[in-house]
């Protein structure tokens, strides 16, 4: 997992790095405690094709909305999450946070306790992050850059110049899910973002941006998985 943490506060960057580094010690923590520090360490993740996977910033910067600051980031890296930390506990970002795929909120000063709960909990959620394999990690990285096209395994096979019976096995092993199924699952999850960020777009531009072929398959699949049609979730 690479994360970025975003804070003005010194201490409260090193208090965070320690907690992760305490509790999961595989994690690799970059740390920034401005907007262009910040993405000096994204646009280096890209370069070295290793993009930053979640980041925990401060709602507070200097000069800077932190939620500002996230939508920059998340234009370079569109498949980030987000963990926001604020000193206050009136969080009234609901849209932005679905658009910015904010997962969970903290409040300061950060107890250990809920840090770490906080953080198991996005694990249970997102497995595919503690995968030590190279395979399949490079697999993870196709589907997150190119999930709007036709993916199919046997491509990503022949592409790594790889079995695709053996590849399937390890990523289901891996990642507790088919190939097919995570695949599916994050087109949904870019869908959702685009529902709330372009209202304007039809639900069937949205479909075929997420890789869709067919609306009404892309309508069903997403009533089966978010248990709302996406007009509705769109509300």
């Amino acid at each position: 997992m690479r994360v970025l943490v975003l804070d003005d506060e010194p201490l409260e960057l090193d208090q965070i790095e320690i907690l992760i580094h305490d509790h999961f010690p595989t994690w690799v923590v970059k740390k920034a405690q401005n907007y262009t520090e910040a993405m000096e360490v994204v646009d280096r993740s890209l370069q070295e094709d290793q993009p930053m996977q979640l980041a925990l910033i401060d709602v507070k910067l200097p000069g800077r909305n932190g939620l500002e600051v996230a939508e920059k980031i998340k234009a370079r890296i569109p498949q980030i999450d987000f963990i926001v930390v604020s000193a206050f506990q009136n969080f009234d970002y609901a849209k932005k946070s679905i658009q910015l795929k904010v997962v969970d909120y903290l409040v300061k000063p950060v107890i250990e306790k809920e840090f770490v709960t906080v953080l198991q909990s996005y694990v249970h959620e997102h497995p595919e992050y503690e995968i030590h394999s190279e395979v399949v990690q490079k697999m993870i990285r196709i589907v997150q850059s190119s999930y709007q096209d036709s993916l199919k395994l046997s491509d990503i096979a022949k592409e790594l110049h790889m079995n695709a019976n053996y590849m399937s096995r390890l990523f289901s092993e891996e990642v507790g899910k088919s190939f097919s199924d995570y695949l599916l699952g994050y087109r949904i999850e870019m869908a959702k973002s685009l529902l709330v960020k372009h209202k304007d777009w039809s639900i069937q531009r949205v479909a075929e941006d997420c890789g869709f072929n067919s609306q009404h398959y892309f309508s069903t699949t997403f009533k089966k998985l978010v248990n709302q049609t996406p007009k509705a979730f769109r509300k």
